[in-house]
């Protein structure tokens, strides 16, 4: 679920480093070997009580139009990451919501029909048959054409920034909320999120930051192998455990080709992947035929923690509970 640019990244990782100089770094992490990161719960938790809309509003959308919504009887809310039809769950609106993304795959949503069935693409004529009073989406998401002509079919559609970090997570919240005329509900779910990112924050050991991670999006089928640095989304998750992002600290940004002198030089102690990402190579072993991974402490050790799909670089209603997740992977007990 990482946005398109990623998959045209053409910029080379340089520089080598010795095996025996990776595997004598120091590091907090715990020795479990192959750990997945899960949630306490697996659904969304919405708010209690839940709230009533209060409409009609109008919204300044993120493509710079204003939008008026007159109702969310039939909402739609889709992106790469799933995060927007999250928040509306978590915002207690899920019984409104009539469709999904691939992306959105939490258990209560997870019987809707899909809006987006070619991969990340979205239908217009999937979304058009559901007929819906909002559409919510973002710039993760298209194809232009598609976004146009729901507008031409006098769907409003609101527009919400990009970003994927956890400081843009309550501002997505308040738009999404704002757009539904939920506006009082937004300020609650803020404040429960970032409530939650806070103490999950506080879990982190003190001297965290003496652990490397890695994130490797990989997608064996496609012949995808990425590393991730700095604004990538993985390197918040990472440095809000208080761990270090190998991939920004040598440099990276955004995501870029996966070369075995660059993942020896990034020298992780610890490989983070989604779920499926890791079943596409055939699992640990698979995942260690790939460049570089072998000769990292990471791969010494056999250290690889896998995280949900849905859930890793979703920064939505469930992040501060994703934070801690991945806190007592990386660091918690076996």
């Amino acid at each position: 679920m990482i946005r398109r640019a990623l998959l045209v990244s053409v910029l080379l990782l340089t520089g080598c480093t010795s095996v025996s100089e990776v595997g004598a770094a120091e590091s907090t992490t715990n020795s479990c070997g192959v750990t997945t990161a899960r949630l306490a719960s697996e659904d969304v938790t919405p708010l209690d009580p839940k709230p009533a809309p209060v409409l009609p509003v109008t919204v300044d959308s993120a493509d710079g139009r204003k939008v008026t919504v007159t109702s969310a009887d039939r909402i739609l809310a889709v992106n790469l990451y799933g995060s927007l039809a999250e928040l509306v769950f978590s915002l207690g609106l899920g019984g409104r919501v009539i469709g999904r993304d691939t992306s959105t795959t939490f258990p209560s949503a997870a019987g809707l029909p899909l809006v987006t069935p070619q991969g990340h693409d979205l239908s217009a004529e999937a979304v058009l048959k559901l007929n819906p009073s909002v559409l919510l989406a973002d710039d993760s998401i298209g194809p232009a054409t598609a976004l146009d002509q729901i507008r031409e079919a006098g769907i409003p559609v609101v527009i919400v920034d990009d970003t994927q970090n956890l400081d843009a997570v309550p501002k997505h919240i308040r738009a999404v909320a704002g757009a539904l005329g939920v506006a009082e509900a937004g300020e609650r779910l803020v404040e429960r999120v970032q409530e939650e990112i806070d103490t999950a924050r506080k879990s982190a050991p003190a001297d965290g930051r003496q652990t490397k991670i890695a994130f490797l999006y990989v997608r064996g089928t496609a012949g995808v192998f990425l590393i991730g640095g700095r604004g990538a989304g993985s390197d918040a998750m990472i440095e809000a455990i208080g761990a270090t992002d190998a991939g920004t600290a040598i440099g990276l940004t955004k995501f870029r080709p996966l070369t075995s002198e660059g993942l020896i030089n990034a020298a992780p102690d610890v490989i983070l992947v989604m779920t499926e990402g890791l079943r596409s190579v055939g699992g640990v072993d698979g995942l260690l035929k790939l460049p570089g991974v072998a000769q990292t402490p990471a791969g010494i050790n056999r250290r690889i923690v896998d995280m949900d799909d849905g859930i890793l670089l979703n920064f939505g209603g469930r992040t501060g509970k994703a934070v801690e997740a991945l806190a007592k992977a990386v660091y918690g007990p076996c």
